[in-house]
């Protein structure tokens, strides 16, 4: 039986994907909002949007699994594809890069095609620029400063920031201690044109995202 996702990419610019760990001991279980499934395996995924998820977020990109491009494809699931160098395991150990910003546009346009030749729909994709996997700090910093190329891909940026690594390093500090540097990239990144941000902590970040918004649009109810 095919299933149709709960949701389209018809979102509103900006929005907030909160990071909820899902677990038999998590804080929180699922809610009353669309749901994004973090998950690289085809029956994980085609399991998860028959229980109501919306959105397959892949940090393979379609790789890691054959079958995941045919699950995506045959019930219309928006899906994000990430840019990660090399494995989570080792994806850290010495990242190189020619051009960060052209390699990682590079393989994100390589994967778009990807779907699309295989039944997948442009309206259903969205990318991720995969900050913090497989970067180094100045990696991170550089992609952020040119996230309007990849805006110019013509769908839905992801941007994924929330407590990051890189963050520490600048910062000196530990994850719980990041919230104000995500804040600052989540700034960064509505100015850039990004239209999703995947957060740990909502609050704060919406409200800066509504005070930008003011600031660029003009005050509502003010």
């Amino acid at each position: 039986m095919t299933v149709a996702p709960t949701c389209s990419l018809d979102i509103a610019f900006p929005s907030i994907m909160g990071v909820v760990n899902v677990t038999p001991d998590s804080f929180s279980d699922r809610v009353g909002v669309p749901i994004s499934v973090d998950t690289t395996k085809a029956e994980v995924a085609r399991r998860a949007l028959g229980a109501g998820a919306a959105l397959i977020n892949d940090v393979s990109a379609l790789r890691a699994d054959p079958e995941m491009v045919e699950v995506v494809a045959e019930l219309g699931a928006p899906v994000c594809l990430m840019h990660m160098l090399g494995a989570p395991k080792t994806m850290q150990q010495d990242p190189h890069y020619d051009d960060v910003v052209d390699d990682v546009l590079q393989f994100l346009e390589e994967r778009m095609a990807f779907a699309l030749a295989r039944g997948v729909a442009e309206d259903q994709l969205l990318v991720d620029p995969g900050i913090g996997f497989g970067k180094t700090v100045e990696h991170n910093l550089t992609l952020l400063r040119h996230l309007d190329r990849f805006v110019a891909l013509g769908r839905p940026v992801v941007l994924g920031t929330s407590r990051k690594r890189f963050l520490g390093a600048i910062l000196g500090s530990e994850p719980g201690e990041r919230v104000i540097g995500t804040v600052a990239t989540t700034v960064v990144g509505l100015l850039a044109g990004a239209h999703v941000f995947r957060v740990h902590d909502v609050k704060p970040n919406f409200e800066a995202l509504r005070v930008a918004l003011a600031v660029l649009e003009g005050a509502s109810g003010a």
